[in-house]
């Protein structure tokens, strides 16, 4: 097992208290398993995968751990941190794009970061230039400044960077959000790419798209308000999903070749509570067909079959 993650609690800490966005994580993720990771914004996607890697210095671990490849990862402690950072546990940020020094040329950003972790930028250039090679790029992209490169070629640098040390487990936040339809396929799929090459061992593919996450994961897990509502295969999941949210999430979404008078989408009624001060039990009960008096307690994020956890009393 690559990772196992066991009652993780991260809030922010606000002026008006502290925000619960990330309220008891239980999960597992195998050797080579991609998961997508879904839900509304503010369900707290990306709070668990920056939680992996203590990129944040807002939140406050409240408790939990994290194991990885057998070994307990400090999360609470971004100075230890660094000695996993980059070669266990990378990040693709949420805007990327926008992650490299404008002021630098790529190969003297990219040298000036492996040197930060101890690596020498002679001995990796001919791998970072392969792999360069293996998105479409070349050796001529890091004589380039930032601002020459179009934000599809700045994706793709980024994601080759934040893999050449090859990390067990890979956190890409929202990597596709800014890119049109034919790049975010593609970038999805170079991703698998890269774990079918051993460039990665996991992976936690964190995203609004349903559909896009359906062609490449392995898994798909589905957040609530701070909670894991659902996590399963992803046929299972998209054809056959157990939670009403995950329901009423899916039928929402609109289908290719599917006309209005063919079916109606149907959306969410309602919002989500606010992380501040959530509603004790089930926190999607306000807004879910089939609330009933026991949804006032916190139902618990169990298995109703093989490799299939739901988290609903009517599961």
């Amino acid at each position: 097992m690559s990772l196992k993650v066991r009652d993780l609690r991260v809030y922010y800490r606000t002026l008006a208290g502290d925000v619960k966005a990330l309220d008891g994580a239980d999960f597992e993720l195998a050797d080579g398993e991609i998961t997508g990771l879904v839900g509304e914004s503010g369900s707290g996607k990306s709070t668990l995968g920056k939680s992996l890697i203590k990129l944040d210095g807002r939140m406050r671990y409240v408790s939990g751990t994290v194991e990885l490849d057998g070994a307990e990862l400090p999360v609470r402690d971004s100075a230890r941190m660094n000695d996993f950072r980059f070669r266990e546990v990378s990040l693709i940020p949420q805007y990327a794009m926008s992650a490299m020094n404008p002021t630098r040329k790529v190969g003297r950003m990219i040298a000036d970061l492996l040197e930060s972790r101890g690596e020498r930028f002679r001995a990796l250039r001919p791998e970072l230039v392969r792999r360069l090679e293996l998105v479409g790029l070349g050796e001529q992209v890091l004589g380039r400044y930032p601002i020459e490169l179009s934000g599809g070629m700045k994706q793709r640098t980024v994601m080759v960077l934040s893999t050449l040390l090859d990390p067990s487990l890979l956190i890409a936040d929202e990597v596709t959000s800014a890119l049109d339809v034919s790049n975010q396929r593609a970038v999805a799929e170079t991703l698998a790419g890269f774990r079918d090459r051993g460039f990665v061992k996991s992976m936690i593919f964190v995203t609004h798209d349903v559909a896009l996450v359906n062609q490449i994961a392995d898994t798909i897990t589905v957040m609530y308000a701070g909670r894991l509502a659902e996590k399963g295969p992803a046929k299972t999941v998209v054809n056959s999903p157990r939670h009403p949210y995950t329901r009423m999430l899916i039928s929402a979404l609109p289908e290719v070749g599917v006309s209005h008078g063919e079916r109606r989408l149907s959306g969410i009624p309602g919002s989500p509570p606010a992380l501040l001060d959530p509603p004790a039990g089930c926190r999607f009960r306000d807004r879910c067909p089939l609330a009933f008096d026991k949804c006032e307690q916190e139902p618990p994020f169990a298995e109703v079959e093989p490799d299939h956890s739901v988290a609903c009393w009517k599961a």
